[in-house]
């Protein structure tokens, strides 16, 4: 009999939730099948059989808090069991929960599809985001609403009450603690984007023939992050207790927004990181929190935060603070507006930059010498080149 634990939980996670079982007590697993699925307030974490055989029992059931090294099943290791002389007509299966990412079985239980009535479009029938979209807009335009009387239009209404997420009840912690515990203030510039937007167009397809991807603008903010972090050190800084902590590394925390709720990765070393390095950096992150495969140790520490609200179609915020960190920059949507330029209006691409800070750590000068030295590199990329 092998029991199956809990793995290993950080220091910084305390206890976790058991999100899903993959299988019931008496069905057949093979070795490094995954059994179930634990989500903490950080990432989801898969725990695999270790060897094949029958599940006999689930100890923890879902929705359970378990701490690390915690019991959850215990499993009988042995062969699979001999197949049946006379088997059924094969028909095709529905697919089940289990073949989907952790993601698409999120969604599907907050709309409350059954995967049973989804036919997966995926390899092996595994069903996919848009699988649940086109279900779910087809359910839409089959439905049609009948005639009623208001009365009983209001007697059929009703609520759905789902239980947060350990992700957005740890989001909404740390929103209030930066909003309680921090003196944050939020302070404004724009760029032109023009110079970012010619240089891209010039070797847009040089740039990704050699490197193999996309020159993108997250590259550029990176960039000039970095530099001016190193310009100003206090923003790379944190407070702990009376004392202030200055870093002598640049690890900047790239907000990205996944189907469980907004998390940071941490992009590490961006002062020794390259334009295809961080692109390819980026588009790492931003597939393993879509597909809910990023690890802790991907979401520890952060120096500073870069938060892209643009591709959502936002031209203005105003950023929360990602504790410990001090400051957290907001990029915003890159619009034509019409701009005085030597005497005369010409249209350009502007964009609105909104730095947020710690007031306590940094004071006006610094911050909006940071802000202006990004606009700057920005404005002029060929000051990253030559460190001016």
């Amino acid at each position: 009999m092998i029991e199956v634990l809990v793995p290993e939980l950080p220091e910084s996670v305390a206890d976790a939730t058991v999100a899903t079982w993959h299988k019931q007590p008496g069905d057949f697993v093979e070795r490094d099948e995954v059994l179930v699925e634990i989500e903490t307030d950080k990432v989801v974490l898969e725990v695999p059989a270790t060897a094949s055989g029958v599940l006999k029992e689930i100890i923890e059931d879902e929705g359970a808090t378990v701490l690390s090294k915690q019991l959850l099943a215990k499993l009988e290791a042995g062969d699979a069991p001999a197949a049946k002389e006379e088997a059924a007509p094969v028909e095709e299966a529905p697919a089940k929960t289990a073949d989907a990412s952790p993601s698409v079985r999120r969604l599907m239980l907050e709309e409350g599809i059954d995967a049973r009535d989804i036919k997966g479009s995926g390899k092996g029938g595994v069903i996919t985001r848009e699988d649940v979209d086109n279900f779910r807009k087809a359910k839409n335009q089959d439905e049609t609403a009948p005639k009623v009387d208001i009365v009983a239009a209001v007697a059929a209404r009703s609520d759905k009450r789902v239980p947060m997420t350990r992700l957005r009840k740890r989001v909404a912690e740390r929103l209030l603690e930066a909003k309680n515990s921090t003196a944050m203030l939020t302070t404004f510039n724009e760029v032109n984007m023009k110079p970012i937007m010619d240089l891209r167009k010039q070797y847009q397809d040089v740039f990704e023939k050699k490197h193999g991807i996309r020159l993108g603008f997250m590259s550029f903010y990176i960039k000039a992050v970095t530099e001016a972090l190193k310009r100003y050190p206090e923003v790379n800084a944190a407070i702990d207790g009376t004392d202030i902590v200055y870093h002598n590394f640049f690890d900047i925390s790239i907000a990205v927004s996944t189907p469980r709720g907004l998390v940071t990765p941490v992009l590490r070393d961006t002062d020794t990181l390259s334009v295809a390095e961080i692109e390819k950096g980026i588009r790492e992150l931003a597939i393993k929190g879509r597909d809910g495969k990023l690890t802790v140790d991907e979401m520890m520490g952060g120096n500073f935060t870069v938060t892209n609200g643009g591709v959502f179609g936002s031209l203005l915020s105003t950023p929360i603070i990602n504790p410990p960190q001090a400051a957290i920059l907001g990029m915003h949507k890159i619009q034509d507006r019409p701009m005085a330029v030597d005497g005369k209006v010409e249209i350009l691409p502007m964009m609105y930059l909104a730095l947020s800070y710690d007031h306590r750590l940094i004071d006006g000068k610094e911050s909006v010498g940071f802000l202006v030295t990004i606009k700057e590199l920005l404005e002029d990329p060929t000051r990253l080149l030559l460190d001016v």
